[in-house]
């Protein structure tokens, strides 16, 4: 077999790991594929500033609809709502957390005012203008490796990431403090990688050996939101759900750029309802977009 993937170490780690992954459970032999992506090539825009569908996601899915590769490994929150008719997610692997982190070194609480934090995350933005951090915000592209070192050489004083990339990487120990899902609530699908095939590929049965049930029904609760509301990351949308005890509870917060908090709400049912959940929060949602 073999597998399309982006060139960042980030990438190629999660990649390695689907790898290693579908050898244990099938004894089968992945080679890998690096493709180039729009969002790779484009270092200097912030990404809601322009049209990201597909971003980091497209040229991969077209390798796989031309059967150059067998399967893809994509973060799941890149991954856009309307996939092409002729994919599919195959798996969705255990979940790492979703959780966001701080990378400074100064504490959340500590941070002076006029501190300088790079992001170029609408939603990040938002959260940081809705406790009143008085930071100057500036826009931040590049690797993980290569946002952790600006904060290191003292090029912006803090920037927020999601804990996942840091732990899959080994830089666990630049995190400062993390955030809790309520707090700062993340993307709809942080922490989790979905495996792309095409629904004809006579490779999928091995391929859906990956998949972790119950992370596939959180993120599926949580992109359903983000697809009834036809929105991306142009909007301030953080969306979680956790389940415990057979239980699905998911949360989703809209807020303005400023910080304003448009909605918010909590619902709770059983892990089959995860897709009915998402749409009747997004109904409730949807007069505020």
């Amino acid at each position: 077999m073999i597998v399309g993937t982006r060139g960042s170490e980030l990438a190629l780690t999660q990649t390695n790991y689907i790898r290693k992954c579908l050898f244990d459970l099938t004894k089968t032999e992945v080679e890998t594929k690096i493709i180039k992506t729009t969002g790779d090539k484009i270092t200097t825009s912030q990404l809601y500033n322009m049209d990201s569908k597909g971003l980091f996601t497209k040229e991969l899915d077209k390798a796989v609809l031309e059967e150059e590769v067998d399967f893809a490994v994509h973060s799941l929150k890149d991954v856009p709502t309307d996939l092409d008719e002729d994919l599919e997610i195959a798996a969705v692997p255990i979940r790492e957390s979703p959780n966001e982190v701080l990378v400074s070194n100064y504490n959340w609480e500590e941070l002076p005012k006029g501190a300088s934090l790079g992001t170029s995350s609408l939603r990040r933005e938002a959260f940081c203008n809705l406790y009143e951090k008085n930071l100057k915000l500036s826009p931040i592209r590049g690797n993980i490796g290569t946002r952790v070192e600006k904060v290191r050489n003292n090029e912006v004083d803090a920037t927020i990431m999601a804990e996942a990339g840091l732990n899959r990487l080994n830089l666990r120990k630049y995190i400062k403090s993390r955030f809790s899902l309520d707090y700062m609530t993340p993307a709809a699908g942080q922490g989790a990688l979905a495996v792309i095939t095409r629904k004809d590929s006579n490779q999928k049965a091995k391929i859906q050996k990956l998949n972790h049930y119950e992370s596939q029904q959180e993120v599926l609760a949580e992109k359903t939101v983000l697809e009834e509301l036809g929105i991306g990351c142009q909007w301030p949308l953080g969306s979680i759900a956790r389940i415990k005890n057979n239980k699905l509870k998911l949360y989703s917060i809209l807020l303005t750029q400023k910080g304003e908090v448009l909605y918010k709400d909590t619902l709770e049912g059983s892990v089959g309802e995860s897709e009915a959940l998402g749409k009747k929060l997004a109904k409730e949602m949807q007069e505020f977009v």
